[in-house]
């Protein structure tokens, strides 16, 4: 039996609306919310928060200095689409050279690495 139940996946940054947007243009979904804290209603799926964190420091990828401590892996049908899409959004990539893996590696406006894996 089961202690708790999953409810939102929660990132710091500077600016949680920027982000919010971010995710919400990759995702689809609903922004809820402004000020220290936005929620992303991602529709089939858990949420997303993002909570305005004074003085972050974004992760580095890969560092073990700076450790990403977590990363989200998003589903997509076509990588080099989905590619195209993210960067045009603001994302930047970090290991994305070879062409031949079923992922690519990507930090988002605020720095969160992510990575889009071919379903």
């Amino acid at each position: 039996m089961a202690l708790a139940k999953l409810d939102v996946v929660v990132l710091d940054c500077p600016d949680p609306r920027a982000l919010a947007g971010f995710y919400a243009a990759v995702l689809g979904g609903t922004v809820e919310g402004d000020g220290d804290w936005v929620d992303l209603k991602v529709p089939g799926g858990p949420s997303l928060a993002f909570q305005r964190a004074s003085g972050f420091v974004p992760p580095e990828w890969p560092a073990a200095d700076r450790s990403q401590q977590f990363h989200l892996d998003l589903a997509v049908e076509d990588l080099d689409t989905a590619e195209k899409g993210v960067l045009e959004l603001g994302a930047r990539p970090l290991d994305t050279e070879d062409r031949s893996r079923t992922f690519r590696v990507y930090a988002d406006p605020a720095g969160h690495p992510f990575c889009l894996c071919a379903c």
